[in-house]
């Protein structure tokens, strides 16, 4: 039963990560749409894409004109992925182990 539920609930957090990753990507395509930002889905892509990127931004100054913070975002969304698939095997080693 527990790990039934550890596996949905690593599926979908799994999904979720995914499914964020793919709203970057648009994101930062949109950056080379005139007007993609002002739309109502590039106003949507920035209320959930940019308190993200712009954390990154604090620390990564641009290059010239280009910048390369939503790359450390994207890269480092992937490391916390690689974390939680880690903790969540760790998880099930111990509950197939001592369950």
């Amino acid at each position: 039963m527990l790990v039934q539920l550890l596996r949905t609930l690593y599926s979908l957090t799994m999904q979720g990560l995914q499914l964020y990753r793919i709203a970057l990507v648009v994101y930062f395509l949109l950056s080379w749409l005139p007007g993609g930002y002002q739309s109502r889905f590039g106003q949507f892509l920035i209320r959930i894409c940019e308190p993200y990127v712009g954390f990154f931004r604090q620390f990564i100054p641009p290059i010239g004109m280009i910048s390369l913070a939503g790359i450390v975002a994207f890269f480092a969304l992937n490391f916390v992925g690689y974390g939680i698939d880690a903790v969540f095997r760790l998880l099930f080693n111990l509950l197939i182990q001592f369950g």
